[in-house]
Formats: C-alpha cells, structure tokens, sequence
C-alpha cells in the first residue's frame, strides 16, 4: 500500500485519539462537531452502499433502496476495488 496522501502529524495525533472513545454517545458528539451533519448522513450512505455492494446487489436496487445516486454507488465500488482497503475493514469488523 502506498503511503496515505492524507498523512501528517495532527492527522496522526487526532487518530490516536479516536482510538481512546469507547462509548456510541462520544462518537455522536465527536462527530457532530468535527462533521456537518450532511457529512455525516453521507458517510453513512456511502458505508450503507459499501454493505450492499458487498452482499451483491445490483446497483438498480441499492439505488432504490438507500436512494444513493448511480455516481455515489460508482465511487464506492470503485473505493472498494481499487481503494486502500478501508471499506473492508469496516464490513468485516464482528458486531
């Protein structure tokens, strides 16, 4: 993997900070402050698309279901073939 175009000191200082929350309800206000609550609503949209890509549905009915725009859904397919891995990280985390 190449190195991430994001790489960098505070980046790196406010990760490892992430990993300190534990709790559903400090990720909800860390989010609601660091994120717009459209940025939000977007990441999640696109990890719902991630999921259903994965189950293998097609992109008519992940459309129809989530509501996402054919371009959304193209990019998250593309992020999941040719990105750096992070979607999978997510889908194959255990509940």
């Amino acid at each position: 993997m190449a190195k991430s175009k994001l790489k960098n000191l505070v980046l790196d200082e406010l990760f490892e900070k992430f990993n300190t929350v534990t709790s559903k309800k400090d990720w909800y206000k860390i989010f609601e402050d660091l994120c717009t609550i459209q940025e939000i609503k977007d990441m999640a949209l696109r990890y719902d698309v991630a999921k259903k890509l994965h189950a293998g549905l097609s992109y008519q009915n992940i459309s129809e279901i989530t509501g996402a725009s054919s371009t959304t859904i193209s990019r998250v397919a593309k992020a999941l073939s040719y990105g750096e891995g992070g979607y999978m990280l997510l889908l194959n985390k255990k509940d």
